[in-house]
């Protein structure tokens, strides 16, 4: 296939599954916020963090509050990074490609776009907010199992799956970051008292909670969680999974060179961290090395397959 539809192939899978995750990452601090009792404070501006958009943010906003960071991080369209821009360039990336997708993909996608479009005014009110994001994480799941059940798997879903895995586990590692204010030595102790339900909600963030508990038969603590979700091999959404995903379909794709020994090398930094002995302070520096390892990843992708400016 052509480098250039293998591109547009690989982005919109990315794209996609960061409009998901993104509608996941605002979700999970709404119900954090529900959850807790009114006296518990949540930060809003670490959502901000965790993405690193905080300079962008400031150039807009002066203040860091829910109503701000919200529709930044959903509505905005002149940041990149928000959920309209993201599946904005889905759209335009499948509708580049509608040749190698089945019909049913494009028109899931320009549906969804329009739903959002015409409903970014909604997403100020908080009750809205929620039926908004609940529609857009339909979408993206029925998008995710049309092409499981439509498409062949060949080239081109392989380079769907490269860029769903490699944005998911990058996902995963900021959702994590969420976790440095559970480790922090100055959380305040009406934090600590509710650490079980801010846990419980990073798992359900990530579809996560009915399977860890399961597989882990105990009651759900920090350490536990992270290591659940940075090294179980069966949980579609933890970072080893999504690495192995990644290397199932590498080694299913020609000319692949030495993508195959950088990913072993990957599995096994992941296989070697040990959240039990680490501070708040080097869990964070682990987190960021790890989002730097997929960034470096991702470029060896690109300089392998698809063509350069």
């Amino acid at each position: 296939m052509l480098s250039r539809s293998a591109e547009r192939l690989y982005w919109l899978a990315r794209y996609l599954e960061r409009t998901e995750n993104i509608a996941r990452l605002v979700n999970v601090h709404m119900n954090l916020l529900m959850d807790l009792p009114k006296g518990v404070e949540m930060s809003w501006r670490q959502l901000i963090l965790i993405n690193a958009s905080q300079e962008e943010f400031y150039k807009k906003n002066t203040v860091a509050n829910e109503r701000n960071i919200t529709r930044f991080l959903l509505a905005d369209e002149s940041y990149s990074g928000s959920l309209i821009s993201s599946l904005s360039a889905a759209r335009e990336n499948i509708r580049t490609s509608r040749e190698l997708l089945p019909d049913e993909a494009w028109e899931q996608v320009n549906e969804m776009y329009l739903y959002a479009k015409n409903n970014l005014e909604t997403v100020a009110n908080r009750r809205h907010r929620v039926l908004f994001l609940n529609e857009i994480l339909k979408g993206c799941q029925r998008f995710t199992g049309l092409l499981s059940g439509y498409m062949s798997h060949n080239a081109p879903y392989r380079f769907i799956r490269l860029g769903r895995n490699i944005e998911r586990a990058d996902m995963t590692s900021r959702i994590l970051d969420l976790a440095s204010l559970l480790l922090s030595e100055s959380r305040s102790d009406e934090v600590r008292q509710y650490e079980t339900i801010l846990w419980m909600n990073i798992l359900k963030a990530l579809n996560a909670l009915l399977i860890y508990r399961q597989q882990m038969h105990s009651s759900v603590n920090g350490d536990d969680v992270l290591n659940f979700l940075l090294q179980d091999n069966t949980l579609p959404r933890s970072v080893s999974c999504c690495i192995s995903e990644l290397s199932d379909c590498i080694s299913r794709l020609p000319n692949n060179d030495d993508l195959p020994l950088v990913l072993i090398e990957l599995e096994e930094y992941v296989k070697a961290i040990d959240t039990r002995q680490t501070t708040q302070e080097q869990l964070r520096g682990i987190l960021d090395d790890l989002q730097n390892k997929l960034g470096a990843f991702h470029n060896k992708i690109a300089d392998n397959w698809f063509l350069s400016n």
